[in-house]
């Protein structure tokens, strides 16, 4: 596993969670914005963590009526 940063164990202590664990859901509901106001930190900061932790983030658009699944390869 890569090496975290001081701010990325701060926001681990402060919500209690491993970041793996908690930037794709957030990212996901909230997007990069949203998610890196509330961890305190900047959306560049937010993409080095993404990259850092090897977490890809795609930009998916669909046509009214359209959906997309998402699955987990275990």
């Amino acid at each position: 596993m890569n090496r975290k940063t001081k701010k990325m164990v701060a926001v681990e202590e402060r919500f209690q969670r491993p970041l793996e664990k908690m930037l794709p859901e957030l990212v996901t509901e909230q997007g990069l914005t949203a998610t890196a106001e509330q961890f305190g930190v900047s959306k560049a900061t937010l993409g080095y963590w993404l990259l850092k932790l090897g977490i890809n983030v795609r930009r998916v658009a669909l046509a009214p009526g359209e959906s997309i699944e998402v699955k987990r390869v275990s």
